[in-house]
């Protein structure tokens, strides 16, 4: 009988996507495999009733070239042979009379090919960020008209900034605001609306609510106040109609440089908030300006000359050697100049880890009893009652570490000192790793003050108590696990990032004071986390590539061995991410990483695009001007989705029955945004529901909607409209389907002579309103 045999363990490859891989082998083999026991229960769907037109999802198997580079396959099989410990077929390859030799040497030549294939892939992951010198700013900008300066009370920046401000030429009205999380958003929107007038718009918004957070949040707050007052102020200004750019100003919250302290981490969280808040508000998002603790008139000038500037920049630092930029650059280690290692980091004592039963934080700890930790303190809300957290202690137990499972909140300072004064006198605290936090994904116009409070203090409180708490215990490692969303942002994520960005800027912090700090800044993880529960499908879908946790487990343990902070770790597919994070508008955080596109092209094509819109719109009848936008919307909604074409979206299926979500909702206003060149708000897809309604929403805002016929038009037919309307929603393949779209062809070059009827469908004119209609209810049955 023919023998199948496959492989569920391979050389840097494990876990249950290896063992279903090999199931799949098997069964496509002929294996019988019982897979309502491995794969949860699913359900029939209906198959399309015309097959014949369909789309390909698979992956695409990768070139065998790059430019004109071509594989060697003689050597892509000698390796090959190598990872496998194909002992008879090397010495074959090598021409050796004995395998004796190459025996002894096969195991560490196989594991050598396994590191550096391994080294090659996370350099690939591997950025960080930097700070590069803006030049061609003028000495000092020129500005116009009103700007509002939103100032908290005694602000020692007041006086400075509106000084500035004024001998640009502004015009500068103060407005005062409590720096609290106890704003409230009605009151201020009413309060602007007072303030400012409709009839001489804001030139623009400089706000120093963030400013006015000291080094740390308040002990009483989980929340650093500037944050929660700037998210407010952001929301009231939309709220007040006031789409003038708001520029945020902090100081001490950035270091521009290795050795420049980091003063105010507290302030550092407004930038996780406020890259978010370029994604979601693009059109009435300034950005971010962070300046020197005393600045002088120098710096009055460069922050003018920023605001007058009218660049594409929004994320700088003002220092007395003048202006800096911030960017996100490749950071790939030097493996191709030989150099020593630096000694692997040997846990002693105690290693708390927090979120340490969560999947993310049960990876750390396995690296960690690998590494030969004696005790391991796992931190969890739950505590041993989560699931899987006595299997994952006695699977460190057999690694050889000694676990303790506490349940404990890290947001309460009370309950998290209890923990820290029973660890084991024999076992002292010698390491943290902060892998603790919640994930929330909120549009920015939507977070109130209990979701800052949970998804924000998660990340802030915990890392503080763990800061002020172990501050004195000279600890070897103080660990922090950051995201991609506090270096780049992410639609839906304000509060996340924000969180994230302080614990960036607490490492940095506790370099000044001279303790252990290690920040990293992770994309998705494959397997769980954070990211599986915000959904690794939707990110995936973005250009966010889950990680093999294999594999960012030993990044980590590259950057802990290697001292680095800062470092972002992210699998970033930039041809899919770059496009869809700079539809909204130019990034020069991450020009450099896209190849051959860069803002000034992006937004030369967004004027032709919407040019080019308007332009049919105009010249078409008005009874086609709903189709052309209908079509625009199809078109980017399937876009947004990587759909093929327009013709699978529905024009009456409602976007969240498509799958949007808050992220790809932004998306999708970025693009219409882009080509209509309206100012739409983050919600559209949700307020208006589906295709149909955005259509008429942006037929309604370009001044373009359908009209009642003027008394020199003939009005038309009853139900004209209705057969009009009902056609737009039918998609095409179903009219295929039905035998009509030669019949609708005919009748629309206007030929006289249509064939009979045939038996795959009535012909089109024999159909009254009410029978397209019906068709139309009913084409959620038809091939998408």
């Amino acid at each position: 009988a023919d023998v199948v045999v496959v492989g569920s363990l391979r050389r840097g490859e494990g876990g249950q996507e290896r063992f279903l891989t090999a199931l799949s082998e098997a069964w496509v083999a002929g294996v019988e495999v019982d897979w309502a026991s491995v794969i949860p229960a699913g359900h029939r769907v209906e198959l399309p009733a015309y097959a014949f037109q369909h789309e390909r999802y698979w992956l695409e198997s990768a070139s065998t070239t790059n430019g004109t580079t071509t594989v060697d396959t003689e050597e892509t099989a000698f390796w090959d042979a190598v990872e496998r410990g194909d002992l008879a077929e090397l010495t074959g390859t090598l021409e050796l009379e004995s395998s004796r030799e190459l025996g002894a040497l096969l195991p560490a030549l196989s594991s050598w090919r396994t590191r550096r294939r391994q080294d090659t892939t996370i350099d690939a992951w591997r950025y960080r960020v930097e700070w590069s010198p803006l030049t061609g700013l003028p000495a000092t900008g020129r500005l116009s008209g009103t700007w509002l300066a939103v100032v908290p009370p005694a602000c020692e920046l007041t006086k400075w900034a509106t000084t500035a401000l004024r001998a640009a030429g502004a015009d500068v009205v103060e407005f005062e605001v409590d720096a609290a999380p106890t704003v409230d958003r009605d009151t201020l929107a009413a309060r602007l609306k007072e303030t400012t007038s409709p009839k001489e718009p804001l030139s623009g918004v400089l706000s120093l609510t963030a400013a006015a957070d000291a080094a740390l949040p308040d002990p009483g707050t989980a929340v650093p106040a500037g944050v929660a007052a700037t998210v407010t102020l952001t929301q009231a200004l939309g709220d007040a109609g006031i789409t003038a750019p708001l520029w945020t100003l902090t100081h001490g919250a950035v270091s521009t440089h290795d050795g420049e302290p980091v003063d105010r981490p507290a302030q550092a969280a407004v930038w996780g908030m406020g890259r978010v808040a370029a994604l979601e508000h693009p059109d009435r998002w300034g950005g971010l300006i962070d300046v020197p603790l005393t600045p002088g008139s120098t710096a009055g000038d460069l922050l003018t000359a920023i605001l007058a500037d009218g660049t594409d920049e929004d994320q700088l630092a003002i220092r007395d050697r003048g202006t800096s930029a911030r960017r996100l650059v490749r950071a790939p280690l030097d493996t191709d100049t030989p150099q020593p290692e630096p000694p692997a980091w040997t846990p002693t004592g105690t290693v708390l880890v927090t979120g340490g039963t969560g999947a993310i934080g049960a990876e750390a700890a396995r690296w960690l009893a690998r590494r030969g930790a004696p005790h391991l303190l796992l931190l969890g809300r739950r505590g041993e009652s989560a699931d899987g957290a006595r299997d994952l202690a006695d699977e460190l137990t057999a690694l050889g570490a000694t676990v303790t499972l506490a349940a404990c909140d890290v947001t309460d300072r009370g309950a998290l000192a209890e923990v820290l004064a029973a660890v084991p006198t024999q076992w002292p605290l010698t390491a943290v790793l902060h892998a603790a936090g919640i994930d929330g994904v909120t549009a920015l116009d939507e977070i109130d003050a209990d979701h800052l409070d949970t998804v924000l203090g998660a990340k802030t409180a915990g890392a503080r108590h763990l800061h002020e708490l172990t501050r004195e215990m000279n600890l070897e490692q103080f660990v922090v696990f950051s995201s991609g969303a506090a270096v780049w942002g992410g639609g839906g994520q304000g509060a996340y990032a924000a969180g994230n960005a302080f614990l960036d800027a607490l490492t940095a912090h506790r370099h000044q004071l001279g303790l252990a700090g290690t920040s990293v800044a992770w994309g998705s993880w494959a397997g769980g986390g954070l990211a599986a529960s915000t959904g690794t499908g939707r990110l995936r879908r973005l250009g966010v590539v889950p990680m093999e946790p294999g594999l960012a487990v030993r990044a980590l343990a590259r950057a802990i061995d290697r001292h680095e902070d800062g470092l972002v770790v992210a699998d970033i597919d930039w041809d899919v991410f770059g496009p869809a994070f700079t539809a909204g508008r130019p990034s020069p955080l991450i020009a450099a990483l896209l190849d051959d596109r860069t803002p000034e092209t992006a937004d030369g094509q967004s004027t032709d695009d919407t040019s080019a819109l308007l332009g049919r719109l105009t010249a078409a009848p008005a009874r086609q001007r709903r189709q052309i936008l209908l079509d625009l919307v199809r078109t980017e909604a399937a876009a947004v989705l990587r759909y093929r074409d327009g013709q699978v979206i529905e024009a009456a299926q409602a976007f969240k029955d498509l799958g949007f979500d808050s992220l790809t909702a932004v998306e999708l206003r970025n693009r219409l945004s882009r080509l209509t060149g309206l100012r739409l708000p983050v919600s559209l897809a949700f307020n208006h529901r589906n295709p149909n309604g955005v259509a008429a929403y942006l037929g309604s805002q370009l001044g373009v909607a359908d009209h009642e016929p003027t008394s020199d038009q003939q009005p038309t037919e009853q139900g004209e409209d209705a057969i009009r309307n009902a056609l737009a929603t039918i998609p095409i393949a179903r009219l295929r389907a039905e035998g009509l779209v030669d019949a609708l062809m005919r009748l629309a070059d206007g030929t006289d002579d249509p064939p009979a009827p045939t038996a795959d469908g009535d012909a089109i004119d024999e159909l009254d309103a009410d029978a397209l209609i019906n068709m139309a209810l009913n084409a959620d049955r038809d091939d998408a």
